[in-house]
């Protein structure tokens, strides 16, 4: 009896374990052998413009699954399988006749019109998973902003990539009954665990502002053939991103994943990643830091000779006959470099890096992307006059054309710095918004006084200096040419190479929209931002204008034109005085000699106050 009983307690033991320990474990593989289960891809959410117009969205796609022992003739499925498919025939048969797995991959992301057509067919052994593949509707339009998906609809790079957690969703399943060997059981029921959609990005970003961009850029790099042109539009009150173009590019639905350099090369925004020395447009923060600072007033002057002596070593302005006498707004018109290098003297090193600092420069801007660079800057330890001096007019510094435009934004907004961003909210498949990104200021860089000082300075530079050409008839532009010379692999000059850039804002009544041009390495010659930047600014601020249906505050005045002369054989002194008299503009390309070609060419109509190029070389 005793033995009976013990026998009986561990029994009723045992089993109390099965049901109550072990029960969910036992479950899980009970199913598993009930059911086969296919994977339902959740949808990845859309990406809209600020207009709500698709960026990027999701076509039908299927994949193809083959299940080796509910099949019933190899020979067929890898045959009927091969064509549509265009997988070779004898490499299949032996993939699914010699493999001892349940289930087996035979191609993803698979086209309606195959799967239609081997659906009809009805061959046992083969089964199908909905799903789909990322499309970009806008194909080559924000390559760089948007990134891309990789095979499994994961975001790679871009904002599909940095928005990935919101943007993938949640996959689900679709069970179906089969016996212990795997088959289908006829007349059983399909269960479905739904896939929860990803939920949409809702960008600060207009397409509308983002073709103009994107037409002005090409214009460019094609007329002055470039290597490459990129032009960043913001939102100055806020720091929206509004647009940002950048050639050359790729189809976002093609991309060259065969040549992973080339793909990468393409595919990096380099506006946010790669650095560059801005030259003369970094001049707006050397003399909105002297105003802040006190130490320039309107009254000064300074005297250009063509170069300025510091601690021994003389650097040249990019004018060598030089400007002469000047004031601070003449001075900023006319882009002095010895105007700069007096103001950061004077400034010193502290104060000088303290408000570089202020507008954002050396530090990342925490933009809503991967792989932001805090920009260069030699150690304030380290800074020697000589340093100064050239920091002062933008060289010996690095940044990022992001941090550039978002700082020249804080200098004509009143001084906010604010941060950058291109998404403005998120909405759940529903609709309902589940995010929305308030604009955020870093800090007050300048004050409102100084800024309204600096809106002034810049906007003389469009009126009268080498900014003309991004002028718009009826309404106030500001900005800086800067043409900045690049450095090759060993860290010396690289000869005849420039980035040539312009960077404006508009209305300077109430500043709404600023524009960042760049253009690398522009054909020989016609380097100076000036000429070749300045126009595709103005270009994209006139669309803008029109584009917002923005009512001129200036009167619009007939445009008047002369015959450009021939100065062939001229002195720079000789030429320039006639360029005057004549109401034009002009930058000078070279330091000896007498000219040889002019920008327009001569005999060609020139608009009366527009910019005119003078080659010095060698005349024949």
């Amino acid at each position: 009896m005793l033995a009976v009983t013990f026998l009986f307690f561990a029994l009723f033991l045992r089993l109390g374990c099965i049901q109550l320990i072990d029960g969910r474990e036992l479950q899980r593989r009970a199913t598993d052998q009930w059911f086969r289960e296919l994977p339902l891809s959740a949808p990845r959410g859309h990406i809209y413009d600020v207009n709500g117009l698709v960026l990027a969205d999701n076509r039908d796609v299927f994949t193809v699954y083959v299940r080796p022992r509910a099949v019933e003739d190899f020979e067929l499925v890898a045959r009927e399988l091969s064509v549509p498919l265009r997988l070779d025939q004898r490499a299949l048969y032996q993939k699914i006749s010699t493999t001892r797995v349940s289930e087996i991959t035979i191609k993803r992301q698979v086209e309606v019109s195959a799967v239609e057509e081997l659906q009809a067919k009805n061959i046992p052994g083969i089964y199908f998973a909905p799903g789909t593949r990322r499309n970009y509707p806008q194909n080559e339009i924000l390559s760089q902003i948007l990134g891309f998906t990789n095979i499994d609809n994961v975001g790679q790079n871009g904002l599909e990539g940095f928005y990935d957690r919101y943007l993938r969703g949640v996959d689900g399943m679709a069970f179906t009954n089969t016996d212990m060997a795997g088959r289908e059981i006829e007349d059983s029921v399909t269960r479905y665990l739904p896939a929860i959609p990803g939920a949409n990005l809702h960008l600060a970003m207009d397409l509308n502002i983002q073709s103009f961009a994107e037409f002005a850029i090409f214009q460019a790099m094609t007329e002055w053939r470039a290597q490459s042109a990129a032009m960043i539009v913001q939102d100055v009150q806020s720091g929206a991103i509004l647009a940002l173009a950048q050639t050359p590019s790729f189809d976002l639905n093609e991309p060259p994943r065969d040549n992973l350099d080339l793909l990468n090369a393409l595919s990096k925004n380099r506006m946010i990643v790669d650095v560059y020395e801005p030259g003369s447009t970094f001049k707006i923060f050397t003399t909105a830091a002297a105003i802040e600072h006190g130490v320039v007033q309107d009254s000064c002057r300074f005297f250009c000779r063509g170069s300025y002596l510091v601690d021994g070593q003389r650097i040249r302005c990019w004018r060598s006959i030089g400007h002469g006498s000047v004031d601070l707004a003449q001075g900023v018109m006319v882009s002095c470099n010895v105007v700069f290098m007096n103001l950061a003297l004077r400034l010193g090193v502290d104060r000088l890096y303290d408000s570089i600092l202020n507008f954002g420069f050396n530090q990342r801007t925490n933009v809503d992307f991967f792989g932001e660079s805090r920009g260069m800057m030699i150690d304030r330890s380290l800074v020697k006059n000589i340093d100064l001096a050239r920091i002062g007019f933008g060289h010996a510094v690095a940044v990022t054309p992001l941090q550039l435009i978002t700082a020249v934004s804080a200098v004509v907004n009143g001084g906010r710095l604010m941060e950058p961003h291109f998404v403005s909210h998120i909405t759940c498949s529903r609709g309902n918004e589940i995010y929305r990104r308030i604009p955020r200021q870093t800090r007050q860089a300048i004050s409102p006084q100084t800024s309204e000082m600096m809106r002034g300075l810049l906007e003389n530079t469009v009126t009268g200096g080498g900014g003309r050409h991004a002028g718009v008839e009826g309404f106030r532009v500001g900005g800086k040419t800067g043409t900045a010379q690049k450095y090759g692999a060993d860290g010396t000059v690289a000869q005849g190479k420039y980035i040539s850039s312009f960077v404006g804002f508009a209305p300077v009544e109430n500043p709404r929209y600023a524009i960042l041009m760049l253009l690398d390495e522009p054909g020989p010659g016609a380097y100076y931002g000036s000429i070749v930047a300045a126009p595709a600014a103005g270009k994209v601020f006139r669309n803008i204008f029109d584009y917002r249906a923005m009512t001129p505050t200036q009167p619009i005045e007939t445009p008047q034109y002369i015959t450009m002369p021939d100065f062939y054989g001229m002195t720079a002194t000789e030429s320039a005085q006639i360029l005057r008299s004549l109401g034009l503009h002009f930058e000078i390309s070279g330091t000896e000699g007498r000219v040889n070609s002019t920008l327009p060419i001569a005999g060609s109509q020139v608009r009366v106050g527009s910019v005119a190029l003078m080659r010095i070389g060698s005349t024949i």
